[in-house]
C-alpha cells in the first residue's frame, strides 16, 4: 500500500502532537511542514522558531515559512509537492479556496471542541471557563468559513475539578492525535463521510486578552474559580492590592470556593460553618463588598465574591516567587477589612 501524501500545517505546541502521531505512522509520508515564520521572543527579542518547527527539524521533516499563505509563490510550491491531504493543527492562519481546493482529499483540521460549540481561537479556555464539565476534540473538513466545515469525527472528555487550560491542552492534543491518525484511513476512503454541522448549539470561543485574567470580585466565586482555571498559565488571574506608590499586582494561581454548604458538582469547596479548617468562619457574615478580605491565615487567604467567597491557596506578589498562602503572608500582612481591586 502507497503511503498517503500528507502536507502538515501547524504552529503551536498543540499541533506537535499530532505531526508527531503522522510522522509514527507507516501509512502517512509527510511531504512538508508548513509554520509560521520565526517571530521575536523572550528578553533579547531573538527570533525563535515555532514548537512546530523545532519538531519537524529535529524529525529530519522539509520546513516551510511563508509570512502569508495566500501568497501565489507559496501556493505554487505547495501544488509541486502534489499533497494528496492537507492536515491543519493549530496553524494561526485562515487558509484561502486555493489551498482548500488543492489536494484530492482536502483539508483535514483538528479543533479542541465539540462543534458547533466553541468555534475560533480559544476554545480550551472558554469550555472551563463557562464551567463546562465536558468538552473534546472534532477533526473536521474545512471550508473557507471560521470552524464551519463538516464532522468527520469527533471523541469526548471530561473536564476534571483539577484541570486548567494547561492541562486540559494537553490531553486534547494528544487525544486529537490519536482521533486524528485513527480517522484519515477510513475518510480517505470513503468509510466516513463527513457530515454537516448542526445549526443549532453554534458558540464562538473570543481570543484570550490580558485583561480577561483581571478578576472581578463582583462575579459569584465559583464563575471566578472556573476562569481562574481557564486563564492559567495565561493571562493568569491577578488582582490588585492597593498601595503607595501603586497597586500591588497578585497573581492567583490556586484557589477554592467558600460556600454556606458544601458544594456537590466537584469543584474543591469548605463550607463557610461546621468542622474544616474554616470553622471558625462560621458565625461570620460575609463582608458586603465584593473584594474585602474575610481571614487571612495558615488556611488561606478568603475573599468576599459576589456570591460566596474564593479562599487563595497559592498566589504570587509581581516580581516574587510563587508561594502558598502560609509563606506569603509570613512576609506580606493582610488585614482582614482590606480590599482588593
Amino acid at each position: 500500500m502507497t503511503a498517503l501524501r500528507i502536507l502538515f500545517l501547524g504552529t503551536a505546541e498543540l499541533s506537535c502532537a499530532s505531526l508527531q502521531a503522522l510522522v509514527g505512522d507507516p501509512q502517512f509520508q509527510i511531504a512538508a511542514v508548513v509554520t509560521q515564520p520565526d517571530r521575536p521572543k523572550g528578553r533579547a527579542l531573538k527570533p525563535q522558531p515555532s514548537p512546530v518547527k523545532s519538531l519537524a527539524l529535529r524529525l529530519g521533516l522539509p520546513v516551510l515559512q511563508p509570512e502569508r499563505v495566500r501568497d501565489g509563490k507559496f501556493i505554487g510550491e505547495l501544488r509541486e509537492l502534489k499533497p494528496n491531504l492537507i492536515v491543519v493543527a493549530a496553524y494561526g492562519q485562515i487558509l484561502p479556496p486555493a489551498i482548500l481546493d488543492l489536494p484530492r482529499h482536502g483539508c483535514l483540521n483538528v479543533h479542541t471542541s465539540l462543534l458547533p460549540k466553541y468555534r475560533g481561537a480559544a476554545p480550551i479556555q472558554w469550555a472551563i471557563a463557562n464551567g463546562d464539565t465536558e468538552t473534546g476534540v472534532t477533526i473536521m473538513k474545512m471550508d473557507v468559513g471560521l470552524d464551519t466545515g463538516s464532522i468527520v469525527s469527533q471523541r469526548t472528555t471530561s473536564i476534571h475539578a483539577e484541570d486548567t487550560s494547561a492541562v486540559l491542552h494537553d490531553r486534547l492534543a494528544q487525544l486529537g492525535a490519536e482521533l486524528l491518525a485513527q480517522t484519515i484511513p477510513d475518510y480517505v476512503t470513503g468509510k466516513i463521510q463527513p457530515v454537516p454541522q448542526p445549526a443549532a448549539g453554534v458558540s464562538y470561543a473570543a481570543k484570550i486578552k490580558k485583561e480577561d485574567g483581571h478578576i472581578d470580585w463582583n462575579r459569584p466565586a465559583r464563575e471566578i474559580w472556573n476562569r481562574l482555571r481557564a486563564f492559567t498559565p495565561w493571562p493568569g488571574a491577578f488582582t490588585f492590592l492597593p498601595g503607595q506608590p501603586k497597586p500591588q499586582l497578585l497573581k492567583i494561581w490556586k484557589a477554592e470556593v467558600v460556600e454556606e454548604s458544601d458544594g456537590r458538582d466537584g469543584s474543591p469547596s469548605r463550607p463557610l460553618g461546621g468542622e474544616t479548617t474554616a470553622g471558625r468562619l462560621g458565625e461570620a457574615t460575609l463582608p458586603k463588598k465584593p473584594g474585602e478580605i474575610l481571614s487571612a491565615d495558615k488556611t488561606g487567604i478568603v475573599v468576599t465574591c459576589g456570591r460566596d467567597a474564593l479562599r487563595i491557596l497559592e498566589l504570587q506578589r509581581e516580581g516574587g516567587k510563587r508561594l502558598t498562602a502560609a509563606e506569603f503572608l509570613a512576609g506580606h500582612a493582610l488585614k482582614t477589612g482590606e480590599k482588593l481591586e
